[in-house]
């Protein structure tokens, strides 16, 4: 007896109408010797494909797996087809059932089972691709929600009819209608396409920072210029596939203008700082700097929008692009460049001043990060002083005298002991007090 399926809502008919339409295949699966016959063809696939996988999987493991530490072209391609190994299975069963099919049709005139059957096979085919072989996070959520069931739809022969019902279906925004389906080819394809290009820009970026040959700003504004082609490739290909016009992005274009031109002002010239920068090369990684305001760091990240510095006490500052380019900023690296220091001290007046020169210099030059040129270490007489008599030692090192750097601190040790070998004496400050009556 059939239901009257008139009484429940449109969409509880809609899924009752798949279900008894199910049914009456399956009956007729079921009292179809024919039907049968393809069921005793896909078990003996199955099992024809188990045995071989049983036999092959060990030899195609052991060899497609490379030796130890190689790393040549050969073997990268070895490694990336081990990883498909656990499709054998599969794979093979979907081959030994192709197969049948053809001879089934000969003699039944019918393959409606086997090829239901090779379907199944390709959605187990998926899984085991979703769960056993793909690792990555973002890969594994789209192969679960996205991937299996669209596998599912089409192995119950759902697929042709899900895609018409969501192609009737539209979506307005404004004066724009979507399809559904435009809406989900647009989300799956946008989702691959911006994972190929996050991939592809990873890539792209390791490959032009291992060429050492170019200087640091170049490999910068190359990688930069690569992410932007990379990414707006992806965009215009996705607009494609969504069957938009590019003709339409200009009413989108104008009102960015606008945006830019009055609340992104900021935004818009941080941005083309970083490209001056860039270009420029004045300041990129590695460097230490001091901004105007004070701040002082190294710069351990460049940005579209702005630098990061790390300070020597482990804080990150972010400092936009605009203030490397409107203010005055000290760069104290320039690309390894040296730098001066000094450090002060004073000796007794009892002291013979023309000796101290020569022993100090000597002392400091024994450090081994204290460097000959631009010029040796330098001891200069700076003046009479209240309690000794005041000298500075200047010297030139590569690198900044902070963080793991305590040059200044290796020389003042540097001096205490030259000073002390020499019997020199290191004054201390001293105060006459006399004490008067009040009728003196």
């Amino acid at each position: 007896m059939t239901p009257d399926l008139a009484t429940l809502p449109p969409f509880l008919q809609t899924l009752a109408g798949y279900g008894l339409q199910g049914w009456a295949i399956a009956r007729a699966w079921l009292t179809s010797p024919a039907a049968w016959s393809q069921f005793a063809l896909l078990a003996a696939a199955f099992l024809l494909a188990l045995l071989f996988t049983r036999k092959l999987r060990p030899l195609l493991s052991a060899w497609l797996t490379p030796e130890p530490g190689k790393r040549g072209l050969l073997a990268t391609l070895r490694r990336f087809a081990l990883i498909f190994v656990p499709l054998l299975l599969p794979v093979l069963a979907f081959a030994f059932t192709a197969i049948g099919e053809q001879a089934t049709r000969a003699l039944f005139g019918s393959g409606a089972v086997i090829a239901f059957g090779k379907r199944v096979f390709l959605f187990l085919a998926a899984r085991i691709l979703v769960r056993e072989i793909v690792t990555d996070g973002f890969l594994k959520v789209l192969g679960r929600f996205i991937l299996l069931p669209i596998m599912a739809l089409y192995a119950l022969g759902f697929l042709d009819a899900s895609i018409a019902r969501l192609n009737e279906m539209t979506i307005a925004l404004g004066n724009i209608e979507f399809t559904a389906m435009s809406v989900i080819r647009g989300l799956i394809a946008g989702s691959i396409l911006f994972w190929i290009g996050r991939w592809s820009n990873d890539q792209t970026g390791s490959y032009i920072n291992a060429q050492n040959e170019m200087p640091p700003a170049t490999r910068q504004l190359a990688t930069k210029a690569a992410e932007i082609a990379i990414f707006g490739a992806a965009f215009l290909v996705l607009m494609n596939i969504m069957g938009i016009p590019l003709t339409s992005l200009a009413v989108l274009g104008g009102a960015i203008g606008v945006g830019l031109g009055f609340g992104l002002q900021k935004i818009a010239s941080n941005y083309i700082s970083g490209v001056i920068l860039l270009l420029e090369g004045q300041a990129t990684v590695g460097d230490y700097v001091e901004l105007d305001s004070g701040q002082a760091g190294t710069i351990v990240k460049t940005t579209a929008r702005a630098m990061i510095l790390e300070t020597f006490d482990g804080k990150w500052v972010v400092v936009p692009n605009e203030d490397f380019i409107t203010t005055r900023v000290v760069n104290y690296s320039d690309q390894g460049s040296a730098n001066r220091y000094e450090v002060p001290f004073s000796v007794s007046y009892e002291t013979d001043i023309n000796i101290v020169p020569d022993i100090i210099e000597k002392a400091v030059a024994t450090h081994p990060a204290i460097l000959d040129k631009p010029f040796p270490p330098d001891c200069e007489w700076r003046g009479f002083g209240e309690s000794g008599i005041d000298f500075a030692v200047e010297f030139w090192v590569n690198g900044i005298d902070d963080g793991k750097n305590k040059y200044s601190s290796d020389v003042g040790f540097l001096i205490w002991n030259a000073l002390k070998a020499h019997n020199i004496k290191i004054p201390y400050p001293r105060r006459v007090v006399e004490l008067r009556k009040a009728d003196d």
